[in-house]
């Protein structure tokens, strides 16, 4: 076998494998943007622990089809870019859609999360979850708010003991 095929398998297998084990995997359409908006993309996705990449789409349709993976394959027409996380399924729709914010030319397209097909309508409502770090801070002040109201309630009868013992 020559030297072309066996990279052209390994690198099935790299994004088979990526596919399988990621949490989510949000593909994007990035024609019509610069070098230096691709470069800040890439830094925001790498800063916020997900794995940016472009693949041939004849690499990717092979992969999908061997990690089993519905959905993606009709789309993978232009030039894509796969945004995989290995944690938070959230993480590359959040960020992928608030660089868009700025830069129409992202477009988002779909995505595989937790090996469910979300189409484009599904991964934009997946990006206005908070993320992890808000849902927990707002449980936290949720479980907080009932041991500060009694602590309040507590002192204003301190303080009123207090006055009354002053006052007499």
């Amino acid at each position: 076998m020559s030297k072309a095929i066996e990279m052209k398998k390994a690198i099935v297998e790299e994004i088979a494998d990526k596919f399988t084990r990621s949490s989510s995997a949000i593909l994007y359409d990035y024609r019509g943007l610069t070098v230096e908006e691709v470069t800040e993309l890439r830094k925001q996705f790498r800063e916020a622990g997900v794995d940016y990449k472009v693949y041939k789409n004849t690499l990717v349709k092979r992969a999908l089809e061997k990690a089993g993976v519905e959905g993606l394959s009709d789309l993978m027409e232009g030039p894509n870019a796969i945004a995989f996380s290995f944690d938070d399924p959230i993480t590359p729709a959040k960020v992928g859609s608030e660089f868009a914010k700025t830069h129409k030319a992202l477009e988002l397209k779909a995505g595989v999360v937790e090996g469910e097909f979300f189409n484009e309508e599904r991964v934009k409502e997946l990006a206005e979850i908070p993320t992890r770090e808000v849902l927990i801070a707002k449980l936290l002040g949720s479980f907080k708010a009932p041991v500060s109201n009694f602590a309040y309630l507590v002192q204003a009868i301190i303080d009123k003991k207090e006055a009354d013992g002053e006052a007499s």
